[in-house]
């Protein structure tokens, strides 16, 4: 008789560990195991299966490879929920060392400007779920905000909030616009914030109809603003926010966590 290779009776037979690199410092997972190592002293945490620099391992290659957890598994030794769970603690830690939005905005003023944008992180959302589907990107997936630093630094990344959510609606709700109108910090932002008013500062539609001493305005405008694309992209090389397979409720916790990694400072 012959038995389909993907019947659940061999899917466990087909998870083979195999060696592979992971494109991060060592010194990184070395700073994420610091920090297992002082949450498992907090919470007296008993013998683990896994070490914590194991445990961290496994997180960032979840994070940089997007494996599923049944590979993660295999490769570790451990089970399918293990490594649910190991991933899913070390994520609440790395995302509790994130900065708050008050936090990320200490020490700016009048003097200094931010760059604020949006982006989706792709989900493998069925249609159905109308929320989550953003009719400008054609896909399903989660909206977050960022505020960076002229150089594309993120200071600061917003809980995730669904894919249909307009730009200039997430950014009043998780309260960028009045915290930068607190602090009077220019923000420069693409035309989705038209509107923002306080101190946010969008291109004009149609500027070559506008006085000529005007006309200059957008191109100069793009170009500073462009650098913010830089946050996004050094999000989205952790290969899981590419197209996130987790609950869409876990998507904000995952991007604080990067936001750590990305922050951190191991060399320290």
């Amino acid at each position: 008789m012959l038995i389909s290779l993907n019947t659940p009776a061999t899917e466990e037979a087909l998870l083979v560990p195999y060696p592979a690199m992971v494109d991060a410092p060592h010194e990184l997972f070395g700073h994420v195991s610091w920090l297992l190592y002082e949450h498992r002293l907090a919470r007296n945490t008993r013998w683990r299966k896994l070490g914590c620099f194991k445990q961290a391992l496994l997180t960032l290659v979840h994070l940089r490879k997007n494996e599923t957890f049944s590979q993660l598994g295999a490769g570790f030794g451990i089970s399918q929920a293990t490594a649910w769970r190991y991933v899913d603690e070390t994520l609440d830690v790395l995302a509790s060392w994130a900065p708050g939005l008050h936090e990320a905005l200490t020490g700016l003023g009048e003097s200094d400007h931010v760059i604020v944008d949006g982006t989706l992180i792709p989900t493998d959302r069925i249609r159905a779920d109308e929320p989550d589907y953003s009719q400008k990107h054609r896909k399903h997936g989660m909206n977050v905000q960022v505020i960076a630093r002229p150089d594309g630094t993120p200071l600061w990344f917003s809980r995730a909030t669904p894919g249909r959510t307009h730009d200039l609606t997430s950014a009043r709700a998780h309260g960028i616009v009045q915290a930068c109108l607190t602090r009077q910090i220019l923000v420069l932002a693409d035309r989705a914030y038209q509107g923002a008013g306080a101190t946010f500062r969008t291109p004009y539609y149609h500027h070559r109809e506008q006085p000529e001493h005007y006309q200059q305005f957008n191109p100069d405008h793009a170009r500073l603003r462009a650098p913010g694309e830089r946050a996004f992209a050094q999000l989205k090389t952790w290969r899981l926010l590419r197209r996130a397979r987790c609950s869409t409720r876990r998507i904000g916790t995952i991007v604080q966590a990067v936001h750590t990694l990305l922050t951190c400072d191991y060399r320290g």
